[in-house]
């Protein structure tokens, strides 16, 4: 009589597993609509076809919905780039363009996870919650670009500062993100994944010229 129970149980967990990822995709859709102030419960709700009642079982509040959703996003971030990492082999080159180019890839980052995070953004400064769910995954990312940049100059003799490098490549692809987020194909400020690479290779190629020759662009 137990074994049937057994079989049950991993089935109403994928059950609750996939009606949260439904509610956070949803949270995600709605971010990119209407931004942080203007998103509702009742917008998550008839985004996900769901009852509101539905949304407060599996999250006790907006607040906690909105913690969940950015852990998530912060998650697969990080499990991005890391297996971008590990996909480009061990050329400390080809690994540091893999890492940064990871940032603009369409199959993971669309304009609403981007615009989601955008609003996210926003609100770090007033929520400390925000700020401590994020901290950790970008100082692993920042402590990656830098081992990187280290080898990179020691390799080259460069005669740069790899944290001052580190620094710059960071908030580059940062600042690209706001224009890949923009709307409409005809924005001025609005940046393709496509153009995002090119922008890395070139600075990487002012960097670091030996170990990024032309013919990479």
């Amino acid at each position: 009589m137990t074994e049937p129970l057994e079989h049950a149980a991993p089935h109403r967990k994928a059950s609750r597993d996939v009606r949260r990822q439904q509610l956070i995709d949803s949270t995600i859709r709605i971010l990119g609509q209407k931004g942080y102030a203007a998103l509702t419960i009742a917008d998550v709700a008839r985004s996900a076809g769901l009852s509101t009642g539905i949304v407060i079982f599996h999250f006790n509040s907006k607040d906690e919905l909105l913690s969940a959703v950015l852990r998530f996003l912060a998650e697969e971030y990080r499990q991005h780039w890391e297996n971008a990492l590990e996909a480009s082999g061990p050329d400390p080159a080809d690994r540091l363009r893999a890492l940064l180019t990871a940032d603009f890839d369409r199959a993971v980052y669309t304009p609403e996870k981007l615009a989601a995070w955008i609003a996210f953004w926003g609100e770090t400064q007033g929520r400390p919650t925000y700020d401590q769910i994020c901290s950790g995954p970008d100082a692993e990312r920042q402590r990656a670009t830098l081992l990187l940049c280290e080898t990179l100059v020691a390799e080259g003799r460069y005669g740069l500062d790899p944290t001052v490098v580190m620094r710059a490549l960071e908030a580059l692809c940062d600042g690209m993100w706001f224009g890949v987020a923009a709307d409409g194909a005809g924005h001025p400020g609005r940046i393709t994944p496509e153009e995002a690479h090119r922008i890395v290779d070139t600075v990487l190629m002012a960097f670091f010229p030996r170990h990024f020759p032309v013919r990479r662009i």
